[in-house]
């Protein structure tokens, strides 16, 4: 067995690290997304698909270059760290952390969901005449065995789970590749593209088309290309493997989400659309049965009244095995993220602790399941999780792009096996995409986020408090000077914007409606034209309170000792 620095067994070659990424990428998006999407945009949601591909390929090119440089587990909550210092190392590893915790519950509600077409789990949720569908007292059952077997899976450890992962994410592959062909060799409606409306949302053209990336769960399926980064600890050769992974991964996946979201608009039943009379009323059934059934399970809905039924029931299969695995693989990436996390010093040291002969680390696997079952309470549907999920996520990226400015700058003699080209260009151009990702979801889903933020601190604040780790780091104030500027400044531009009315500050609860924001003070196009000028001051402040080259060789020392020479 071959043991890292950090006591973590490095097993995990190119097909892994790939399939890691690709297997948490193709999961209940793609059973969901193509749905949602063309609800709010309509068939301009191809359209998307094509910028959202843009920006997180991007944005996947960006961690190419740092997962190459430091291959460490838990990457993405690090690499903040070894540019800024502790307190921006916290904040991204936070959002880093709850954005990986929660996607194993998603996928977990996404698969009891698409069971439930089936006479005998009917009973796993509840169904609104609105669309939305969540759990019930019996779904939720279902979901503490899901996450069960995920937690027991991982402790069986890294090479078993590359194993496993590797079978589930050839089979996802397949699956998506084979309704595409099928569906639109057989039954593909020209027609349901200029249908219910037209190819645009009339009045709404370009601003359908933004907020479908995120809330349409677009962003959310293109997720997970960081996973191979998050392994990079784990792999037998980092430096070669990781880089191609990562790209790699995410362009098999744009390339299959662009086309399930053809597939789909022109497999749709004619008649779906004239009984829905808009795209946007697809998600909204009322008591309209054959609609009600395609919010329950898109694709097998599609698949059963086009008499598809071998593919219907290849489709109900899938629906367990996507996001199971990408439930499985990201469970594992979310329990390095604590252990990175710890490693820094953030919280217990107790996440740091790897048991058996898997060496897996044990606490933070079981932890981490807990949370996630814990995200069940308030989010008990797909679509209600979808939206912070991706918001955190988006945010743990924009921290990539300020952590490579800096890192040119401190460390520029340091090998890298792959160099973003044009990287001082394309490393803010990649910042200022990242954050109009996090604008574009909304006001209501910002504030809830920094409620979580808020959690985060504190959770954090009393592992300091009560030293729960010896190796807590002193603060760097001076060179995280930006950063709640940054939250504060994103906060007030997405509560002034367009985008999301009624955040959870002023959502009506116990005290009434105490604060909206999203009502458009700042018009449609001069709110992005404010957000990019304020990310990019934000950008070079950033790269101007970067911590020295010093401090980023004792960071880096204290979590990942140089390997030896000739390797």
């Amino acid at each position: 067995m071959q043991l890292d620095a950090e006591g973590l067994d490095r097993g995990v070659g190119f097909w892994g690290l790939l399939w890691a990424s690709e297997g948490s990428i193709i999961g209940s998006g793609w059973l969901f997304g193509a749905l949602t999407a063309a609800s709010i945009a309509g068939p301009s949601a191809i359209i998307a698909w094509i910028i959202a591909s843009v920006i997180v390929i991007l944005l996947a090119l960006v961690h190419a270059e740092l997962g190459g440089l430091f291959p460490v587990s838990g990457g993405t909550s690090r690499y903040p760290h070894y540019a800024f210092g502790s307190f921006a190392g916290a904040t991204f590893g936070w959002f880093s952390y709850i954005q990986a915790a929660t996607v194993a519950p998603i996928e977990v509600l996404a698969a009891i969901q698409y069971l439930s077409s089936a006479s005998w789990a009917k009973g796993y949720v509840i169904s609104s005449p609105d669309g939305s569908v969540k759990l019930s007292g019996s779904g939720i059952i279902v979901a503490v065995i899901l996450m069960v077997v995920f937690v027991c899976v991982n402790l069986v450890g890294v090479r078993w789970l590359a194993r496993v992962n590797n079978a589930l994410t050839t089979w996802k592959v397949l699956v998506p590749v084979l309704a595409i062909v099928v569906l639109m060799a057989t039954h593909f409606h020209s027609g349901n593209f200029s249908a219910a409306g037209g190819f645009f949302i009339h009045g709404a053209e370009f601003k359908s088309i933004l907020i479908a990336i995120p809330s349409g769960g677009i962003v959310f399926a293109l997720l997970g290309f960081e996973q191979a980064v998050q392994l990079g600890g784990e792999s037998k050769n980092p430096k070669r493997d990781l880089p191609l992974a990562v790209i790699s991964s995410i362009l098999l996946g744009a390339l299959i989400y662009t086309l399930v979201q053809v597939a789909f608009i022109g497999a749709l039943d004619p008649k779906l659309l004239t009984e829905a009379h808009t795209w946007v009323d697809i998600a909204t059934p009322g008591k309209n049965a054959d609609l009600l059934a395609l919010n329950k399970a898109p694709f097998y809905e599609v698949a059963t009244l086009a008499g598809l039924g071998w593919l219907a029931i290849i489709l109900r299969i899938d629906a367990v095995v996507s996001p199971g695995g990408t439930g499985l693989i990201y469970l594992t990436s979310s329990s390095r993220l604590s252990f990175g996390l710890s490693r820094n010093g953030y919280i217990p040291q107790a996440f740091e602790r790897t048991a058996g002969r898997a060496r897996v680390p044990a606490i933070g696997i079981i932890v981490t399941a807990l949370i996630g079952l814990l995200f069940l309470l308030p989010f008990p549907s797909w679509g209600k999780l979808v939206g912070v999920v991706t918001s955190a996520s988006v945010l743990m990226y924009a921290g990539a792009p300020l952590a490579l400015g800096a890192l040119r700058y401190q460390k520029p003699e340091l090998p890298r096996a792959f160099r973003l080209p044009a990287g001082p260009v394309l490393a803010p151009v990649s910042f200022i995409f990242a954050n109009f990702i996090v604008f574009w979801a909304g006001w209501q889903t910002y504030s809830t986020l920094m409620v979580v933020m808020v959690i985060g601190a504190l959770l954090m604040g009393i592992s300091i408090v009560f030293k729960l780790n010896p190796n807590t780091p002193q603060m760097d104030w001076t060179a995280a000077v930006w950063v709640v500027p940054y939250l504060v400044g994103m906060g007030i531009i997405s509560y002034l914007g367009g985008f999301g009315q009624g955040g959870i500050i002023g959502g009506v609860g116990p005290f009434g409606k105490v604060l909206v924001g999203g009502n458009g003070d700042l018009p449609f196009g001069w709110d992005m034209l404010v957000l990019a000028v304020f990310s990019v001051v934000i950008y070079y402040a950033a790269l101007r309170t970067r911590i020295s080259p010093a401090k980023v060789d004792q960071y880096v020392r204290d979590v990942y000792p140089p390997p030896a020479e000739g390797h």
